[in-house]
C-alpha cells in the first residue's frame, strides 16, 4: 500500500497516522524526519539540505524530492509506505510521481482529512505545551489531570505563538492557498479520497480503516 496523507494542520493527520501503521504495517514517513535523517547520516542530499538548515533557510524543492528518493529506495518502504509532509506542492507531486514511474510503482490512495476552518482553530488553539519538557496537551481532546501544569515534569503549560487564532489563520490562508493545486492534480487523476475529519477521533479513524480495508482487499 502507498499512500499519502493531506490536509491542514490540526485535521488529525499525524493521530491518524500512527493508527493506520498499527492497523496496517504500513510505515509513516515524514518530511521533517527524512531531512533530519539525511542530515544526520550525511547523505549527499543531507549535506546539501544542512547548508539550508544552518542558515536558517527552507531547504528547496530539488533537495526536499532528492531526500524523498533516497527514503524510498530503503528496503523499509520499497512495498509500502505512507508520506506525511509531502509532497507539498505541484512540483512535488510531479517529481513523486515520475519516481516512482521510473520504479515501476505507482500511489494507490491520497487521504484528504476535510475539516473546516473553524475547527482547526477550535483544535490548534487549544493546544498546550509544556515549557520545561516539551509535553504536549490539548485541552478539549486531552488535558492535563491539573489545569496549567504538566502531567509529567510539573512544568508551566504554555501556548506557543503559532497556536494563537489569528495566526491559525493566515497559517491555515497559506495552506489553502499551497495545496489547492495538490487536491486538484490528485482528484483529476481519481486517487483522492476524503476523509470527514469532523466528530470523536473514533469516528474519523473508522472512516479511514473501512477505506484502506477496501483498498487492501
Amino acid at each position: 500500500m502507498r499512500i499519502i496523507l493531506l490536509g491542514p494542520p490540526g485535521a488529525g493527520k499525524g493521530t491518524h497516522a500512527s493508527r493506520i501503521e498499527k492497523d496496517f504495517g504500513v510505515v509513516q514517513v515524514s518530511t521533517g524526519d527524512m531531512i533530519r535523517s539525511a542530515i544526520k547520516n550525511k547523505t549527499d542530499m543531507g549535506k546539501k539540505a544542512n547548508e539550508y538548515v544552518q542558515a536558517g533557510k527552507l531547504v528547496p524543492d530539488d533537495i526536499v524530492i532528492g531526500i524523498v528518493k533516497e527514503r524510498l529506495l530503503q528496503d523499509d518502504v520499497k512495498d509500502s509506505f505512507m508520506l506525511d509532509g509531502f509532497p507539498r506542492t505541484l512540483e512535488q507531486a510531479k517529481a513523486l510521481e515520475n519516481i516512482l514511474e521510473e520504479w515501476g510503482m505507482h500511489l494507490d490512495a491520497v487521504l484528504y482529512f476535510d475539516v473546516n476552518s473553524d475547527e482547526v482553530v477550535r483544535r490548534l488553539s487549544s493546544r498546550r505545551v509544556c515549557e520545561n519538557c516539551q509535553a504536549t496537551y490539548n485541552l478539549i481532546s486531552m488535558p492535563p489531570r491539573q489545569e496549567g501544569v504538566c502531567d509529567h515534569c510539573g512544568g508551566k503549560l504554555i501556548q506557543r505563538t503559532d497556536d494563537r487564532p489569528e495566526v491559525i489563520k493566515q497559517r491555515l490562508e497559506t495552506y489553502e492557498e499551497q495545496t489547492r493545486p495538490l487536491v486538484e492534480f490528485y482528484e483529476s487523476k481519481g486517487l483522492l479520497h476524503r476523509v470527514v475529519s469532523m466528530g470523536s477521533i473514533e469516528d474519523v479513524a473508522e472512516r479511514v480503516k473501512e477505506f484502506l480495508a477496501g483498498l487492501n482487499a
